[in-house]
């Protein structure tokens, strides 16, 4: 599960990491690597601070009002 996300978040990163450093340079996995953490933080950022009101609207969706 986890080799899953580290998988798209390294995929995402290449891709990102694409449109600045060519793919035959010898930085781009540091490069690479860099964009990763990168995404990650950002992540775990989003996901500490992901507003109440948010998480409450998204569990109602689907459910039928009733008012």
């Amino acid at each position: 599960m986890i080799s899953w996300l580290v998988r798209i978040v390294l995929a995402v990163s290449a891709a990102m990491t694409e449109w600045f450093v060519a793919t035959d340079s010898l930085h781009f996995q540091v490069v690479q690597g860099t964009v990763a953490v990168f995404l990650f933080t950002l992540i775990v950022f989003v996901v500490a601070f992901w507003p109440r009101h948010w998480a409450e609207r998204l569990n109602r969706l689907g459910r039928k009002s009733s008012a």
